[in-house]
């Protein structure tokens, strides 16, 4: 188990603990109250310079509990650690607050497969075709493997049919 992994297990509060927290004025759409309120926050998770802002809510605790989940989507996209240990199940839904953690894993063996989505797939005893669907399932992951891909000078993946 690595550092990241037990951050990314971590609660909301055990998580906010860790970072440092702030608190702004929101800009945009909302009216008085977004621009008289601290109700933007941002989230900084010292010694892995990763930091996510939320302000969509007019509640300061919404966007901190949102602010917290970009945190950890962030830390699993950026974060990588070698030997890829296996996920705990082959695919887990976006909503599941063991989401962050399924995607470090995964995206752990991709990297250690060279961003080969075949021997990734067979890595984690999954098809290809099932690993890709779970993929593009989530937008953002989508399109950062993409850019990921292009940045090495491989193919795209194909979106599933």
């Amino acid at each position: 188990m690595t550092e990241r992994d037990d951050i990314l297990r971590l609660d909301d509060a055990g998580l906010s603990a860790l970072c440092k927290l702030e608190f702004f004025k929101g800009t945009g759409p909302g009216g008085q109250k977004r621009n008289k309120t601290s109700s933007a926050v941002r989230v900084l998770l010292p010694g892995f310079d990763v930091a996510a802002t939320d302000c969509t809510e007019r509640s300061q605790t919404r966007n901190r509990a949102n602010a917290l989940r970009k945190l950890r989507f962030e830390l699993a996209m950026t974060r990588r650690v070698s030997p890829a240990l296996p996920p705990d199940r082959p695919a887990c839904a976006l909503t599941s607050p063991d989401y962050p953690l399924w995607l470090a894993r995964v995206l752990d063996a991709f990297a250690e497969n060279d961003f080969d989505y075949r021997k990734t797939a067979a890595h984690l005893g999954v098809s290809a075709s099932s690993l890709v669907k779970n993929f593009f399932r989530d937008p953002g992951l989508w399109q950062r493997l993409q850019e990921e891909l292009a940045s090495r000078g491989l193919p795209p993946l194909k979106a599933p049919r």
